[in-house]
């Protein structure tokens, strides 16, 4: 308990830092815990250091922890690949969606959304770095995905999510940032309300905010390191 708290409110001064020399809030960026392969009991242990939203990347996994920790608030983020044959549960559990690449998980997103729900919150992916081996949207076609995520009845869309390739120099970690928010800046001009940037992990997030991040997806620098097996 003592460890992940000390973990946390390092973080956090991380977070604060990178922003108070970007000029921003430190309150404009959010930490989301990526709780990904951790036990429960590390989940209960930073929700009562204040923490709040955790992301999930296997649904299976997800749906044990939130079995377990149901007597918490806590905010579910889904930020791993979306399967088709697992877009109903994650439409019923989860409160926001970071992975959306294509427009068929968009609509069953939205057609499975319960109606006594709030719409469900997402971000569009992209492939920011051009891996082939990496999901995400090709920036050149981002527009008209965004275009169609956004008419859909049963969800909001907030920003755009990448992953970029690592890198260790601070300036070349920062280009992929860039790219990312001049992209949302592009969207916005041209009419979609977007207000979300999820990019920056633990070993990138200075990078992230000052170019603009307003969520960082951290795991190692709050957990430590990976098991080597995940849960499932």
């Amino acid at each position: 308990m003592l460890e992940l708290s000390s973990r946390l409110q390092a973080v956090q001064a991380r977070i604060a830092a990178a922003a108070a020399a970007a000029g921003r809030p430190a309150d404009a960026v959010r930490l989301l815990a990526v709780s990904k392969t951790r036990p429960a009991a590390d989940i209960r242990a930073l929700h009562a250091a204040g923490q709040r939203a955790f992301g999930e990347n296997y649904l299976q996994e997800a749906e044990a922890k939130m079995a377990a920790l149901a007597d918490l608030a806590i905010q579910w983020h889904h930020i791993g690949r979306i399967q088709s044959n697992k877009t109903r549960a994650i439409a019923q559990r989860f409160q926001w969606v970071h992975g959306i690449t294509d427009e068929h998980q968009a609509r069953r997103l939205s057609q499975q959304r319960p109606s006594g729900l709030p719409p469900l919150d997402v971000c569009i992916q992209v492939n920011v770095s051009n891996e082939a081996t990496k999901s995400g949207v090709a920036v050149t076609t981002v527009q008209t995905l965004a275009q169609t995520v956004a008419a859909l009845p049963r969800l909001r869309l907030r920003g755009l999510m990448a992953i970029p390739e690592p890198a260790a120099d601070i300036a070349m970690q920062r280009r992929p940032f860039r790219v990312l928010r001049e992209l949302s800046d592009r969207l916005r001009a041209a009419g979609l309300e977007l207000d979300t940037l999820s990019m920056g992990m633990s070993d990138d997030l200075e990078a992230a905010v000052l170019e603009g991040a307003t969520i960082v997806r951290i795991g190692t620098a709050l957990f430590g390191p990976r098991p080597a097996k995940p849960l499932r």
